[in-house]
């Protein structure tokens, strides 16, 4: 019982100063909000929520805090009902005395007319009588303490029975036996990639009619963060190389194609596909002349030196000296639409058509190089240089090979970015860009195809589906790093280790050569 309370003041400790903070920066507002959209009774644009949605908002917050008190640890038995009950009630009454606390403080000072918003811009006034229930104190601080402990100890009664009938382990434990005899007899089939890949290309032909032009403008944006992600995967993932400037080829591509097709400020006029190769091989250039001094640097040397490169492109591209080739911080616009064999693909889904084949192709390269010598001499690279330089493999050769490809993906991203919104502009290529596709990458997992997607969905498509979060998008960042670090250090779908031999193939002639010296040496 001890060990239950103490781990539930811990609990609730941590959770009454999470929600101290969520109200400092306004997730006290943004999260009714998302649970008002989810349940089909959004507010009106600059509108503050219902207090019922701050209610429910809390309550599952308490419900959460009051199941992770009730857990036992790693190395404790299961618990009793009574012990699981008190460590809840701890929790909720810690982190409700403290969200009290700060709901007193928030009171007194809404009382005499203060306004914190030069100080803490998400606490307005609207905020903190959202937050104290449109009550006054101190009933609306005795309301956050019942309604903290009340559900903190729901929370903990839920996962005690969910324990004691082992409800979750049967359902999830019946859903992966039946899943994979499912995968199981699927590969049995000869034919059967083939199909998923026929089912793969038919939604991706008919969704994006289907989706409007919102959604075909999100979905694209993940297509070229994805294609972003494969080449920083070559780069980061299989030679092991950590560059913080790829957003400089980014630009490269985007430029090369604004400039040379928009009719300001140079009106060349040039035709889109000539361009867009141009694009890819100037960035692949560019990666090559930068890779020749300093691919002989490591770790956070290498780091900091193509960040700054980074940062130099940038400050060029909205310098006052080079406005008259680059146009400065104003930016291109009109840049040039494609086209093939006079039939325009200027229609947002005939343009993701155009970005989803591309991303099959390099999803299909990324595939080819993994398998290659090359892919493996870049793992040997990434898991021990020496020792890699030592059994014969050119490492700086492997290295600069690496950085020009990943640069050349970079770069035609940059081309159809730059194409499809009809304009680029110095502040579209910030140093952001490149810790969102790092971000993407090590979420998803390294050198992991499917984990390069599902980052893109999960740090690019959210997002712009969930405006609201956009704010909090840097914390948010910091906080799945953090936490997949703890939890999923190898990313959401890590990759999967070479298998490089069969052993069941190879043990016949292993075991055939030992009979074989065996009776020699008996004879």
């Amino acid at each position: 019982m001890k060990t239950a309370l103490q781990q539930g003041l811990r609990t609730g400790a941590v959770f009454g100063i999470v929600i101290v903070f969520m109200a400092l920066i306004g997730f006290t507002v943004t999260g009714p909000i998302l649970l008002a959209k989810i349940l089909g009774n959004a507010p009106k644009p600059e509108q503050m929520p219902a207090v019922s949605y701050l209610v429910l908002f809390l309550a599952l917050t308490g419900v959460w805090c009051g199941a992770k008190a009730s857990t036992p640890g790693r190395y404790s038995g299961a618990r009793s009902l009574s012990a699981s009950l008190a460590a809840g009630a701890a929790a909720g009454a810690i982190s409700g005395l403290i969200v009290a606390i700060y709901a007193w403080i928030m009171g007194g000072v809404d009382a005499r007319g203060t306004d914190l918003r030069p100080y803490l811009a998400q606490v307005s006034p609207a905020a903190v009588k959202l937050f104290l229930f449109q009550l006054g104190l101190p009933a609306a601080a005795l309301a956050h303490l019942g309604l903290l402990v009340a559900s903190s100890l729901g929370g903990a009664l839920l996962a005690h029975l969910l324990r004691a009938v082992q409800f979750g382990r049967r359902v999830l434990g019946g859903l992966s036996v039946r899943t994979a005899r499912v995968v199981q007899q699927a590969r049995r089939f000869p034919y059967a990639i083939y199909v998923v890949y026929a089912v793969l290309a038919v939604l991706l032909i008919m969704l994006p009619r289907a989706w409007g032009s919102y959604w075909n403008y999100i979905i694209g944006t993940v297509g070229l963060y994805v294609i972003l992600g494969l080449g920083l995967n070559i780069i980061v993932g299989m030679a092991g190389q950590l560059v913080l400037g790829y957003v400089a080829f980014f630009a490269i591509g985007a430029y090369t194609m604004a400039l040379l097709t928009a009719p300001q400020p140079h009106a060349l006029g040039w035709n889109f596909w000539l361009v867009l190769l141009l694009g890819l091989l100037l960035a692949a250039l560019t990666g090559i002349l930068l890779g020749l001094p300093i691919l002989r640097l490591r770790g956070d040397y290498l780091a900091i030196v193509t960040l700054g490169f980074g940062e130099i492109i940038r400050i060029m591209l909205r310098s006052d000296l080079l406005t008259p080739i680059t146009a400065g911080p104003k930016g291109v616009r009109d840049v040039m639409l494609p086209s093939i064999f006079g039939y325009s693909l200027a229609s947002d889904v005939n343009f993701l058509y155009l970005i989803l084949i591309f991303v099959v192709i390099f999803v299909f390269i990324t595939a080819r190089l993994q398998n290659s010598r090359t892919g493996r001499a870049w793992v040997a690279i990434r898991e021990d240089e020496i020792a890699a330089r030592a059994s014969g493999i050119n490492t700086f050769q492997s290295k600069l090979l690496a950085l020009a490809i990943g640069a050349a993906f970079a770069g035609l991203a940059g081309a159809l970015f730059a194409s499809r919104n009809q304009f680029t502009g110095p502040e579209d290529h910030s140093l952001m860009v490149s810790i969102n596709v790092l971000a993407l990458a090590i979420v998803g997992g390294l050198n992991s195809i499917p984990g390069i997607i599902l980052g893109s969905f999960a740090l690019k498509g959210l997002p712009e589906i969930l405006r609201e979060l956009e704010d909090y998008r840097l914390l948010v960042f910091g906080a799945l790093l953090v936490v997949m670090m703890i939890l999923r250090p190898e990313g959401l779908w890590p990759a999967s280790r070479p298998n490089l031999e069969n052993h069941s193939q190879a043990a016949e002639p292993a075991a055939e050569k030992t009979a074989a010296a065996v009776k020699a040496e008996g004879d």
